[in-house]
């Protein structure tokens, strides 16, 4: 099955030390194909929500949880696992309020 990702997203954040808060954009748009064997396919473009376990922020070197603009390609199996992943973006978020 494929999903098709449009229209509007907001997303609020708040840095639970500085209680700095913001909400910002992240319409994609998207595209994830789930396989017969429950593992994702996920390509996105403009600005997105990613959202990572510490273990693959750390392996990937991202902070967990970032709204980014630009092209992120990832394949996660059925487990939640990553298996791959391919990105041209930069990290909004990270930046704004000091998220890591």
């Amino acid at each position: 099955m494929t999903n098709l990702v449009t229209g509007s997203l907001k997303v609020s954040f708040t840095n639970l030390s500085t209680g700095t808060a913001i909400t910002e954009n992240a319409t994609g748009p998207g595209k994830v194909t789930t396989h017969p064997d429950g593992s994702l396919t996920a390509a996105g473009g403009g600005h997105g929500l990613l959202i990572l376990a510490p273990a693959d922020a750390k392996r990937f070197g991202l902070p967990t949880v970032s709204v980014t603009t630009g092209r992120l390609t990832a394949s996660i199996a059925a487990d939640g696992n990553f298996t791959s992943a391919v990105w041209d973006f930069h990290h909004l978020i990270d930046r704004l309020i000091g998220v890591r």
